[in-house]
Formats: C-alpha cells, structure tokens, sequence
C-alpha cells in the first residue's frame, strides 16, 4: 500500500511538511476540507494556507507555531484552534494537532499536521436525559463511598489504625478514579456525537500500553491472570496514548465482568499497513443475537455482574475509528469471546522524510 494510500485511511485532514514548512503531502480529507487540488498545496509554504491565529484573531498561547526550542527529538504540537484558506470561499476555523521534528541545533526538520474541522451548529446533547439518569446514578455509589470513608476518618481518626486508614484511603483513591472515568466517558460521548473529539497523537508503543492496563486492572480485580503476547518487531503506532489506554481498559474490564479475569490473552499482529490488537476470554461467550448490540449505547448484557453505564464499548469504538482503525467482536458460545481492534500503521519517519 502507497503512503498515500495510507494517509487516506485517516478521517483527519493530514499535512506533511519539510524543514521550510512547506507542504510535501497530502490526503484526501485534507483536499475535501480546503477545495484545493493536491497539485495546489504540494510545494506551498504551510503558512499560506494556514493562518495562526484563532476566528477572533488572538494568537494562540505562546506565539505561532512552532515554537522556538533548542530541544531536539519528536514534539507534539497543543492543540489549537486556527483559520485554514480554502478555494473560493472564506477562511474556515480548524482544529490542528500533530508532532514536528527538531535536529540538534533546534532546527526544525519536517512535521505532521492533522486538522479537523470543528462541529458546525449548536451542539448538541445526545440523549440528554438518558445519559444524565445513567451517569448520575453510577457517580452516586463512588460518591456515596468517598463521602462515608472520608466522614469517618475525620470523626474517628485517632481510634483508627494504620491498616485501618490505609485501607479507606486505598478505597477512597480507587472510587475517586472511578468517578474520573465516568465523567470522561460523558465528555467522550459529547465530543464523539458533534465531532469534536481531539486527538493528541505520537508514536506510542501498545505492548507496553498493554501490559500498564493489566497491571492498572488487576488493582481492582486481584484475581485477573492475563497475558500480553506481541512480537518483538512489533511496529509503534501514532495515535492518542491516553485514547488507546481507555480502549484497552474498556476491553480488559468487560472480559472481567461478562466473562472470566483468568485466562486472558492481550495479542498483536502485524500486517502490511495496520496492526492489530486482541483482547481473548474464556468466559461462556456471547449469543450470536447479541453481538450486534454490543457496541450501542446503555447495552448490557444480563449474564455477568452488569455495572457501569454501559457506554465503554459505544464509546471504544468511537475512539478506534476516530484513529481510523476498526473495533469488531467474535465470539464461541461456552468457548469465550475476542475483542480486537485495528490501527492504520504509519512511519512518520518515512513520512517526513519523503
């Protein structure tokens, strides 16, 4: 597969870029934002096409980009809001993200760039109602814990013992993250459902990703015995790690409550332009009638100990394609279930050097 081709797997907008800032490469979603032939943008300075400064004119937070820095190595880019020039029509707002690269005199040697346009319209709240019920009901149980662990402390502290106040403030600790991840699952599915989601994308390495979420996982479930097999040549990918850790968590968490914690293999393969990561089970797997329903919003299987709001697999998958990866489920009734997942496998070396 060319590097174009591979460039046109990403919904985002991408823009390679040499030493001078000028443009080296594009893709197809970058032309379909802008209105702009390829043989338009190719060889054109970035600053032409990109104006840094955000729809009111402020400069964003430092200067423009990049900033200057003597630091040499792979930087990512904040987030910002820019105005990007299209054919014919007015300038657009955009979202930019994406990493430069610096040689060791602080020169700068090539860059990435990933734009997307920002929602249009006046948000909206999907199933409002609905969701709120949800999370408001899975945020009163942690709450509920914090609220009495912490009372307790406070009024009886001196008659507690060590062992005693370790072990509230463990769980005080474990329910205050609990109630981190809900309310990032409620910003998700906002930013998810108006496309508003930002990717913050490096080159991340998924078998140390993997083996950090077991070992994250285990605290809450003791009993977890899983296993992460990938090759040894097995390729960095560039997406979000902080995404790809939720995607992954999601996956281990599900196989330990609908499933069985012991027995789990987290696996990865490689093909000629993706990876692919696999979350195996030995649980009594899932009916063929549910499959399909998995991935939607508040579903939850009745076998298992169903908690949570039912969002992690909506919302994973939401994540995958975001990176331009694909989140699919199989599964063998009585024999367990696989969850795997694909990433779009890029060399931004490669990139940047062509």
């Amino acid at each position: 597969m060319s590097q174009r081709e591979l460039l046109d797997r990403l919904p985002d907008g991408i823009l390679l870029l040499d030493s001078s800032r000028c443009i080296t490469g594009v893709n197809s979603a970058m032309l379909a934002l802008t209105g702009f032939g390829e043989n338009e943008l190719v060889g054109r300075s970035c600053d032409g096409l990109i104006d840094w400064h955000d729809s009111s004119g402020r400069e964003p937070a430092g200067g423009a980009w990049p900033a200057p820095t003597r630091l040499r190595g792979t930087k990512a880019i904040t987030p910002q809001l820019v105005l990007v020039h299209r054919a014919g029509a007015d300038p657009v707002p955009m979202t930019v993200t994406g990493t430069y690269d610096r040689d060791s005199g602080g020169h700068l040697s090539g860059a990435v760039l990933s734009l997307r346009p920002p929602p249009r319209g006046r948000p909206r709240v999907p199933g409002g109602i609905e969701i709120v019920s949800t999370v408001s009901h899975e945020l009163r149980s942690p709450l509920t814990s914090v609220k009495g662990y912490t009372s307790l402390m406070l009024n009886r502290w001196e008659r507690l013992t060590d062992e005693q106040k370790k072990m509230m403030l463990g769980q005080v600790n474990h329910d205050a993250d609990r109630v981190t991840r809900l309310i990032t699952e409620l910003l998700d599915i906002s930013r998810l459902e108006t496309g508003r989601l930002t990717l913050r994308r490096q080159m991340i390495e998924v078998p140390r990703l993997a083996a950090c979420v077991v070992e994250k996982v285990a605290l809450e479930y003791p009993q977890l015995e899983a296993r992460t097999v990938f090759p040894p040549s097995f390729p960095k990918v560039y997406a979000d790690p902080d995404k790809i850790e939720q995607v992954l968590t999601n996956l281990v968490e599900n196989a330990c409550k609908y499933a069985s914690p012991r027995g789990l293999v987290i696996d990865g393969t490689v093909e000629h332009d993706a990876v692919t990561v696999r979350v195996h089970d030995q649980g009594e797997g899932i009916p063929a009638s549910d499959i399909p329903k998995v991935f939607t919003k508040f579903f939850r299987r009745a076998s298992g100990r169903p908690t949570g709001s039912g969002l992690g697999l909506w919302i994973s998958r939401g994540l995958v394609e975001s990176h331009g990866g694909e989140l699919q489920a199989e599964s063998n009734v009585g024999k367990g279930s696989t969850f795997r997942f694909t990433l779009p496998l890029l060399d931004l070396d490669r990139l940047q050097e062509s």
